[in-house]
């Protein structure tokens, strides 16, 4: 195996013998054996269960891989395969270096031992030496912040005081390869927050593994993604393309046979380049300029011929554009500029409430800002017959974004805040380039009245 590959699996499989009876588990350890001597055919007492199969994938060293599927898809069983923890039927994995995992609430804790006794058992089990665990330990207990809990059982522990203590230890390892199983979700805002910032080093200098439903840490952490289903592999690629596309899949789950959710390919709208025919329509009173000053320029590019997402076939967006709130347009925009974004369309069938929307995200697909006509059509309603036509309109401010490109998520639905559906969907419809930005701090800047520092006389 390459030195590049930390972690190679290769077909992949668990089967598991499900028994309808005790009594079909005793016969099955039984007659199988006697069958032979007596001349009879044996036969199988149990049914196939594959939880996995057929699963290869490779993870470089240094990477961070996220998995992602619905419950039931395999992904816990995978990453027990992965730690040696559960012994594959088929196929084989390779790994290279110390692995530490957080698998499942308090997994590896005896819940008779104090949280001192399980921080040493825990440790041990990870290859560290007794002298290595007495240097650490005061750096566990306060990454867990457990407090005077250290000395309790850890059966008296709550949900968050479990993974707590269990993250501190796998921090604290030197581990080379990191596993992770939706342990964060029952943490506290301020740990989840701790937590991040460790998995953040980490991926400076190790592997990281995590499976999570939520698809805003996968795509923060992972570069890549696998998407397990049923126990098959079905898709593996960026960590943005399968958060789409997992996206676009749990809706369909959702809706069900009522309606159909078509996938459409980059390049596949069938749609023409419209932005030049958006002109400014308001005009902004002058406005002071900002005190800190972050040069922020924007440009604007169309690439809804190229956008790729889903429909229904019930409505499709036409057309999306951001022009200047100014008399004086230009295709550059700066930071703190207000801003008219317009989606146009048109409706095949009779929509009662529709709602038009859309998203900026970052290079990772991450949400920055965003806003629908919800708000409005709630007060005003505006049922749209078969053949309507239709725009919306957003006036915003730009913010002032760090260096890089950003995308636009346009969608058209029918329904209400709890209930809708989803009948066209686009990524990347519009694409944002950001150059000679001074942002420092955060996803985006903000203007400021003023910034000073006084000293007391």
């Amino acid at each position: 195996m390459s030195s590049e590959i930390s972690i190679e699996v290769s077909g992949l499989g668990k089967c598991y013998q499900i028994y309808s009876s005790p009594r079909d588990r005793l016969k099955q350890f039984v007659l199988p054996r006697l069958s032979p001597l007596i001349g009879r055919e044996s036969r199988q007492y149990y049914r196939e269960f594959w939880a996995l199969q057929d699963i290869s994938f490779d993870v470089k060293r240094g990477e961070t891989i996220g998995i992602v599927g619905r419950n039931g898809s395999g992904k816990s069983t995978l990453l027990q395969m992965l730690c040696g923890t559960l012994n594959q039927t088929t196929g084989s994995i390779q790994s290279h270096g110390r692995i530490a995992a957080l698998l499942e609430l308090g997994s590896g804790f005896n819940p008779e031992f104090s949280g001192r006794e399980n921080v040493y058992m825990s440790a041990a089990l990870l290859g560290l030496t007794p002298k290595e665990i007495d240097e650490r330990f005061e750096a566990i207990i306060t990454f867990a912040d457990v407090g005077e809990f250290i000395e309790q059982p850890v059966k008296t522990y709550s949900s968050g005081m479990y993974v707590r203590l269990a993250f501190a230890v796998i921090a604290h390892v030197d581990a080379d390869i990191l596993v992770i199983d939706e342990a964060l979700a029952v943490g506290d805002a301020v740990f989840t927050q701790k937590c991040m910032r460790f998995l953040r080093k980490f991926k400076e200098h190790g592997t990281l593994v995590f499976v999570s439903h939520d698809m805003g840490s996968v795509l923060n952490l992972c570069e890549r993604a696998v998407w397990l289903h049923q126990g098959q592999l079905r898709q593996i690629g960026s960590s943005k393309e399968i958060a789409e596309a997992y996206l676009q899949y749990t809706l369909q789950e959702v809706y069900g046979q009522e309606e159909t959710l078509q996938l459409i390919e980059s390049g596949e709208t069938g749609l023409s380049d419209s932005s030049s025919d958006i002109s400014a329509r308001v005009t902004s009173e002058f406005n002071a300029p900002p005190v800190v000053d972050y040069e922020a320029s924007l440009q604007v590019c169309d690439n809804l011929t190229e956008a790729n997402g889903w429909k229904t076939g019930a409505g499709e967006i036409l057309s999306v554009s951001i022009a200047p709130v100014s008399v004086n347009s230009t295709e550059v925009f700066k930071g703190g500029d207000r801003a008219l974004l317009t989606i146009s369309g048109k409706v095949h069938q009779e929509f009662e409430r529709p709602i038009i929307g859309f998203v900026v995200k970052d290079r990772l697909g991450q949400d920055l800002f965003g806003e629908n006509t919800l708000p409005f059509t709630d007060r005003h309603p505006r049922p749209l017959t078969a053949g309507t036509s239709f725009t919306g309109e957003f006036v915003f401010r730009l913010p002032m974004l760090p260096n890089g490109q950003y995308s636009v998520m346009v969608s058209l639905a029918d329904g209400d805040l709890y209930t809708n559906v989803q009948h066209h969907w686009l990524h990347d419809a519009v694409i944002l380039n950001v150059s000679s930005s001074k942002v420092r701090w955060g996803l985006v800047g903000v203007d400021f009245d003023s910034v000073e520092l006084k000293v007391a006389t």
